[in-house]
């Protein structure tokens, strides 16, 4: 039985424990969805980053679930979802999101995506205008080349025996000492470097790491980030949108965060000094505030048919400038 979505009593809190945010499971297209679900009222959709899960919001949604329904999937090919032989590109992961809400009922969302998870998060809005109220984009992927030369690295071929190089005995005791050098140096890879020895712990098998290979080979080469959203955030226009990052991100450079601040007029930017690539980790308070802050102070976007047609005759006719070759990337 699903989970019930009725709305609340208006300016009612409702308690929420860490017990209310376990996990639950769904099967769509044959395939098992992981996803943690709390609270009642209006929806906000939580996506994780590559190699992630939805546990990296499990500390955030007790309070979030106060006011609102909050979900929390685990990315097909992540956590406790299946990992099958799939299409793991941005566009398939809206539209699993997608799939996701229908099943529960749920029509329109706020969508919170940190780096992988804000690339999906800004292709739903893209693909779906209509079912999204507000973007919340963290550390998000898609706006610029550059990405963290690890990334660029195991998207190479034979990373398949690189990874599964790290769960050799030895390994995470030397992983450990690298990292804790890193972060003693001050490096902003250390500022990170928890999490991302989590993100090894997520790759326990074959089957895992070959899902997490094949994700980031949908959006990372050897040269950097191959997808874009750049071309089509001036659709984003009447879409309330809030970009945060860390100011010491060594993931995705928070150069990029302006970037899209620029490329999107009328955007929130909220910069975490000293933050790495995890800014809701680093100061969770903060990032609760600004997000309820946001949803409180802005209206749900309006999706018209007839504008959006205008923007993307009007707009859209200079958004597409033909790129340096150098410079290319993909566009969905």
């Amino acid at each position: 039985m699903l989970p019930p979505q009725a709305s609340p009593p208006q300016g009612r809190l409702r308690p929420v424990s860490a017990a209310d945010v376990r996990l639950h499971h769904l099967t769509v297209h044959g395939y098992r969805r992981a996803y943690r679900i709390a609270g009642q009222g209006p929806a906000l959709l939580l996506i994780h980053g590559i190699g992630d899960s939805s546990a990296t919001w499990a500390d955030l949604i007790p309070a979030l679930a106060r006011c609102h329904t909050v979900i929390a999937p685990d990315l097909l090919g992540h956590g406790a979802s299946g990992k099958p032989r799939a299409d793991y590109s941005v566009a398939a992961y809206a539209n699993g999101m997608r799939d996701l809400l229908g099943v529960l009922g749920i029509d329109r969302a706020t969508l919170v995506g940190h780096s992988l998870g804000g690339g999906v998060a800004m292709q739903f809005a893209y693909q779906f205008p209509e079912r999204t109220e507000r973007l919340v984009l963290v550390s998000a992927g898609g706006v610029g080349r550059a990405v963290n030369p690890v990334l660029r690295a195991v998207s190479l071929p034979g990373a398949e025996v690189l990874l599964s190089g790290l769960r050799l005995p030895g390994m995470r005791h030397a992983m450990r000492l690298c990292t804790e050098l890193m972060r003693r140096l001050d490096t902003g890879l250390g500022q990170d470097a928890p999490e991302l020895l989590g993100l090894v712990d997520a790759l326990p098998d074959a089957t895992a790491r070959s899902a997490f290979i094949r994700t980031l080979r949908a959006v990372v080469d050897w040269r950097g980030q191959v997808v874009t959203m750049l071309d089509r955030c001036y659709l984003t226009e009447g879409m309330p949108v809030m970009l945060v990052w860390g100011s010491r991100d060594s993931v995705v450079p928070v150069d990029q965060a302006h970037t899209a601040h620029v490329a999107m007029p009328g955007s929130r930017l909220e910069i975490f000094e000293g933050a790495g690539h995890f800014p809701f980790h680093t100061d969770p308070m903060r990032f609760l505030a600004l997000v309820e802050d946001f949803v409180a102070t802005t209206e749900p976007a309006d999706w018209d048919r007839e504008r959006w047609r205008e923007l993307l005759r009007s707009a859209g006719a200079g958004a597409g400038n033909t790129p340096d070759p150098a410079n290319e990337r993909s566009a969905t």
